[in-house]
Order: C-alpha cells, then structure tokens, then sequence
C-alpha cells in the first residue's frame, strides 16, 4: 500500500477564518480529510480551539497517521514565510481557475505545498499572496469538499489506498456490514 509519507512534495492545510462558535464541525472535517487524504500538516490559524485540536488527535491516536498539528499560527505571517523559504501557497476558492488547468503544474513543481482554506470572507491579502488561487468548479460548495478534490486530484486517485502507521482500528472492506479490526491496545 501507498503511503502520503513517500511522496515528494509535503502538503500542509492552512486552515483561516474559523470561529468556535459556529465551525468547529467543518473544520475539524477539513482537518479529517486533510490527514485521510494525505496533506502532511494541518494549521489552525489565529486562534486557539483546543476542542478541534483534542478531536484531531484522537482521530490520529486511533486511525494512525503522523499529521502535523499546530495552532493559533499568525496567517499573515505564515503564508509570508511559506513562500520565503519553503514552496508554493495554494488557495482554494471559487474565483480561482479550474483546478484541472493547474494541477500537473503543481505536482510537477517540485516545492512543497501550503494549502489554504477559509472559513469566512477571505481577506484579499490572501488572493494576491497565492501563487494558485484554485477553483474547484465556480459555484459555491464546501470548503470540505474544496480539499479532498483537491487532494483527490493532486494524488491522482492514489489516496483511497493509503495506509497509515500505528493505527489502533482498521476498516477491512466489505460489500456488506462493517468489518473492523481492532490492532492495537487501547
């Protein structure tokens, strides 16, 4: 089985805008999708929510994995520094232009990616910093969505196989019911 830990490139999600009181199903999702996807890293930035933070690990304790976590990052800043020294700044929105007309050029750039998705309106200081500002269609949708299609097409398809270490529960397909494997100590 594949792993996102092999691939060349280092995907981190910079998640923006979120507040507490009304996101924290959705952002705990982007950060689900984000780690089962295969992003390396996800960013909670400018702010502190540890109930997100708490849900994240817990997913990492018992499915695997190795996510970076971190949070109440400076925005502004990070994106900043990203592009200094480290790759290039992807922002997920409906304005962009279509994915499907960027993506090989990404893949093959060979930089490590920084992936930001918003909660709110996006300040515009993110628009013009984006090396991308990617659509993933030009109607609105879910910022959820907006990642795994993104993911989805950067991997090509290859992160439905992931496999991810240390994990302590293991779904085994099956056409009927549900199978769970129970790996490791709880």
């Amino acid at each position: 089985m594949y792993s996102p830990r092999y691939s060349r490139q280092r995907i981190y999600v910079l998640r923006i805008g979120h507040r507490p009181d009304r996101d924290k199903r959705i952002t705990t999702h982007v950060a689900l999708v984000a780690r089962a996807f295969g992003a390396h890293g996800f960013i909670l930035a400018d702010i502190v929510d540890d109930k997100v933070m708490d849900s994240i690990r817990k997913v990492l304790y018992n499915w695997g994995g190795s996510l970076f976590i971190a949070q109440g990052i400076d925005s502004f800043k990070y994106v900043k520094i990203w592009k200094k020294f480290k790759g290039i700044v992807v922002h997920l929105t409906m304005y962009g232009i279509n994915i499907d007309d960027v993506i090989n050029e990404i893949r093959n750039s060979g930089k490590d990616i920084l992936v930001i998705v918003g909660a709110k309106k996006v300040p515009r200081y993110f628009y013009e910093k984006a090396d991308y500002n990617i659509a993933i269609g030009n109607q609105p949708h879910s910022e959820v969505a907006a990642l795994a299609i993104f993911l989805d097409r950067y991997y090509m398809g290859k992160e439905l196989y992931f496999t991810y270490e240390n994990a302590r529960i293991v779904i085994e397909p099956s056409s009927k019911g549900k199978k769970v494997r129970i790996v490791g100590k709880r």
